[in-house]
Formats: C-alpha cells, structure tokens, sequence
C-alpha cells in the first residue's frame, strides 16, 4: 500500500457535503507533544476519517487512528512496546451553545475562523489521550516480580499528648 500523507488542516464542513474519505497516514515526527510523552514511536499514524453529514444534518467526520509507541514500564523501567488504536467520532462547532446542543455520541472540535480543523493537533491529542496513565508490563512479562514490589508494614502512629489537655484541667481548676 503506498503511503498518502493527509493534510493537516481540513473544512470539514466542505468535506462532509462532498462526502470525502481520507486513508493515510500523518508522520509521527510531526506530533512533537506525542513524542515527549512516549520513549519512540513508528514512523506514521495510520489515520482513516470519513466525512458525512447525519439524519439530523448534522457534520460529522469519524473514524479511527492506529499506530505504535515504545513506554517505559514504571514497575521495571524497561521499555515496552504498545500498540494505540483510537475511534472517533468529532462534530465541529462554533461556540460553546454549539457544542452543548450536539448529541452525547459526538465529540465536539471547534473550528478556526475559516472553517477548517487542524487534523494534526486533533490526532495527537486523540492519542495521548490514549496513552496508558501508569505504563507497565503485563505482571508475567516485566522484570519485578510482585514478590520484589512488597515494601514491609507500616508501623503505627505513636499517640502523642494532646496540646490542649492542659486548657482542660484549668477549665476543671475553675469550677
């Protein structure tokens, strides 16, 4: 398959009465935010986006994102590959009374003062999103056995005095 880059601002508007459909690819070293975030990653994001308009009339562009990054585990601190594979579903708006009055299937994106979207910054945002919060192993594949990750016991609290104890036997003095 040859790799068609796609363009990284689009009018979705334009797009979804022409019912366009986009299968490509964007190059990962364009998502610099992405790459500060993952140890590496493939060389492309393989991006399919279709652009249509709902019953409701609505625009709507939805489709789905895939690609690979290298994490480290946070348990051995070994790299680790893993595979991201987005859905999306995005409807774009002009303003917050917009994005309220879409349905809870899409996603709102607003657009720029031409109408268009930047696709490229919509992706990169789609994937960190899709990053894991804590990444780590599959538990048999990492280094740290759960043995190795047991820290002991915590020790109780010593009681101490409370300060005020003094205010009450004073308090008692007086009466």
């Amino acid at each position: 398959m040859q790799k068609v880059k796609l363009p990284h601002q689009v009018e979705p508007v334009k797009s979804a009465l022409k019912r366009s459909d986009y299968e490509g690819v964007i190059a990962t070293k364009d998502m610099e935010r992405l790459m500060g975030s993952v140890v590496s990653s493939d060389e492309w994001v393989e991006v399919k986006v279709q652009f249509k308009k709902d019953a409701q009339g609505l625009t709507v562009f939805h489709g789905t994102l895939d690609t690979a990054v290298v994490l480290l585990c946070q348990r051995c601190n070994e790299a680790f590959d893993c595979p991201l594979h987005v859905d999306f579903c995005f409807s774009p708006v002009q303003g917050q009374q917009d994005a309220e009055a879409l349905p809870d299937a899409y996603d709102p994106v607003e657009v720029g003062d031409h109408g268009e979207v930047n696709l490229l910054q919509l992706f990169e945002d789609e994937l960190i999103l899709s990053l894991p919060i804590v990444p780590f192993h599959a538990e048999e594949a990492c280094a740290v056995s759960s043995d190795d990750m047991q820290f002991g016991e915590i020790e109780p609290e010593q009681k101490q005095p409370n300060p005020f104890a003094v205010l009450k036997e004073l308090k008692r003095d007086q009466e």
